[in-house]
């Protein structure tokens, strides 16, 4: 059920990114559009994962280098029937992770200096067994997609606000004005929408593959508070990659709806019930 609701959610931006582009240039532009999005589509595909572990100038580690944490991963990666993932290493102080890469035989969990000095080990596990998940879930490349389709549309919308859908009725006129203010949000609502379904069962299946649903939920809790106290350098467009959101401090008040993640309570309710 949650894989064809985020099938659904995923079809919705391509479509809205379609008429996006047939409000601004006809039928040719909804064309050019759809193979914009195809292109960016195959862009996200192979070149997302590395992007994002230079932006946040992560460290691959050797069992050498890091001989605990390596020692966890590949433990629970073989609890969860996966390829061992690369570990990498983020020189920040707030405690954080993140999963990335195409598919599960080129993928890589990422923590942060301040989540393995935070954590006990059973709550760290929660974590690596989290990103796990959303590895096994596939749930990187869809992030990726959605986010890189929600970023080219409100580009695209902006692009035209600035030099106009060429010429057309009032009518029509008024209407590629509405689309290009609306498909911005409607492309936002629809990203959050993805990233808040794949987290609950990243939550879920996390928990299953450590067996141990109280300590994941004791680490959503401790994160959460973290990201608060300890600001990230990044860009917010990564944040629903992280468990939990690294910018959290700088969007209070923003309504639920515009949330990459859902409430830290609502997860811990949902884990402390299995």
């Amino acid at each position: 059920m949650k894989a064809m609701r985020t099938a659904a959610l995923m079809a919705a931006l391509i479509v809205l990114f379609a008429l996006l582009g047939q409000a601004l240039g006809g039928e040719m532009g909804m064309i050019i559009a759809f193979m914009f999005a195809v292109v960016l589509n195959f862009g996200s595909y192979w070149f997302s994962a590395s992007i994002v572990l230079k932006m946040y100038r992560a460290k691959e580690v050797s069992r050498a280098e890091a001989p605990e944490l390596v020692d966890m991963v590949d433990r629970l990666r073989q609890q969860a029937a996966l390829p061992m993932p690369r570990v990498y290493v983020i020189p920040s102080d707030q405690p954080n992770a993140f999963a990335t890469g195409r598919n599960p035989e080129n993928s890589a969990v990422a923590v942060t200096n301040g989540i393995v000095r935070l954590l006990s080990r059973e709550e760290l596990e929660g974590v690596i067994a989290h990103e796990l998940a959303h590895i096994r879930n596939r749930d990187i490349l869809t992030g990726s997609i959605a986010a890189t389709i929600a970023a080219a549309i409100t580009m695209l919308a902006r692009f035209a606000l600035f030099f106009g859908g060429g010429d057309r009725d009032r009518g029509g006129a008024i209407s590629a004005i509405l689309m290009m203010i609306l498909a911005p949000i409607a492309a936002m609502l629809i990203q959050m929408a993805i990233s808040r379904s794949r987290e609950f069962a990243a939550d879920r299946d996390g928990a299953r593959i450590c067996g141990n649903p109280k300590a994941l939920a004791s680490a959503l809790q401790r994160l959460q508070a973290g990201s608060q106290q300890i600001a990230m350098e990044g860009n917010p467009a990564t944040a629903h990659m992280f468990i939990v959101n690294p910018f959290a401090g700088a969007m209070r008040g923003i309504r639920s709806l515009f949330a990459t993640h859902p409430p830290t309570e609502q997860r811990v309710e949902r884990l402390m019930s299995m």
